[in-house]
């Protein structure tokens, strides 16, 4: 079992940045991909990013690619998403999630991830 927990959340105004973290412990940290994905209130939870097991892929939803950063530091089983030029709209709830198995080109899916984190609150006044 993995567990993960986020940090990093906050108040911030539009324009301004934050950096998300994503602590795993337990089992091993999964050599497979991990992911962040936003859940605003009265939406459906959507993907914002994912990394590969090594850092060497990374993928973004179009409405964060330029402005969000995804990374990974394996030796302290940590993610991160730097995240800068903030908007109202990037206001939501953020999780992060490990997939215990290869997801293929299925990164985006929420389904393609067994771990999750109990959500850090992102709210960008304007």
């Amino acid at each position: 079992q993995v567990q993960l927990v986020e940090s990093g959340g906050g108040l911030v105004q539009a324009g301004g940045s934050l950096r998300l973290s994503c602590a795993a412990s337990g089992r091993i940290f999964s050599r497979e991909a991990m992911a962040w994905f936003r859940q605003a209130p009265g939406k459906e939870r959507e993907f914002v990013a994912a990394i590969s097991w090594r850092g060497g892929n990374t993928y973004y939803a179009d409405s964060v690619k330029g402005r969000f950063t995804i990374s990974r530091d394996n030796a302290k089983n940590t993610m991160y998403l730097e995240m800068n030029s903030l908007n109202p709209e990037d206001t939501a709830v953020y999780y992060c999630a490990s997939a215990a198995y290869y997801t293929g080109s299925n990164y985006y899916l929420s389904g393609s991830y067994n771990y999750w984190g109990q959500g850090t609150q992102v709210t960008v006044s304007s």
